[in-house]
């Protein structure tokens, strides 16, 4: 199965941030001839504190991802937090996706799958990959049209998460696309007196490991200058990095 590939800020910051990252995403389509979808949040609803940047909320976020989409061409990937917000996430996005803390949100998850779009479930950072059996079964039976799951490591003790890739090679069981996602698996949650931090530079060999267990998609969180990036800095590959990041892949 060719790889795809998923990439974009955080958090919704500006329409200058999505543009120029955009730009990258369609010059890097077109000229390595790769599936990629733009993925951004138009609210961070878990963030550690009350006082986190989460976003410019569910209305103006669809509308700027909505002209992404149709200036650039370019699929759009989301994630939801609340059943009702399936239905007018769905009229924008191609791929909805499940917060790992929420995978086993079945309401979430029947609404995801009812829209028709494509529904991507993260793996909770409490579950192995076997357990992701459930909540494929969940989204199909409420005639999801496809389902993808997402591996992002797991909580053994505080601060940190550590990836068993195995759950790769589990999750390839129940459906052919398993995405990699490499900088939310560097985090080290609540780790910085207030805040998530992580280690970026462990993200390319992350992916890499993560095609040797069989990787179907790579999810990177960019920014073209990520120490300014208002949430998840800390583990936000270089927008300048990922061109041989993909290659290195592919």
């Amino acid at each position: 199965m060719k790889p795809i590939f998923i990439a974009g800020p955080c958090v919704i910051e500006s329409m200058e941030l999505l543009e120029e990252v955009a730009t990258t995403l369609c010059r890097l389509r077109d000229s390595l001839g790769i599936e990629i979808y733009f993925k951004s949040s138009f609210d961070k609803a878990n963030r550690t504190s009350l006082n986190s940047f989460r976003g410019p909320g569910l209305k103006k976020g669809l509308s700027m991802l909505g002209a992404i989409k149709q200036k650039y061409s370019l699929q759009i990937l989301t994630d939801i937090h609340e059943a009702w917000q399936a239905e007018p996430v769905a009229e924008i996005a191609d791929v909805i996706q499940i917060p790992a803390f929420l995978c086993r949100q079945t309401d979430l998850l029947v609404a995801a799958a009812k829209t028709g779009r494509i529904v991507n479930i993260k793996k909770a950072q409490f579950l192995s990959g076997a357990d992701m059996k459930y909540p494929v079964q969940k989204a199909i039976e409420s005639n999801a049209k496809e389902v993808w799951l997402t591996e992002r490591g797991n909580s053994f003790g505080y601060n940190n998460l550590v990836v068993d890739f195995r759950n790769i090679a589990d999750m390839l069981k129940f459906t052919p696309r398993v995405i990699m996602d490499c900088t939310h698996s560097v985090q080290r949650p609540g780790g910085g007196d207030g805040k998530t931090v992580g280690n970026r530079e462990f993200v390319p060999a992350m992916a890499m490991a993560a095609r040797a267990f069989g990787a179907t998609g790579y999810f990177f969180e960019v920014h073209p200058d990520p120490d300014k990036g208002l949430s998840d800095a800390a583990n936000m590959l270089y927008l300048k990095d990922l061109e041989k990041t993909i290659k290195n892949l592919l």
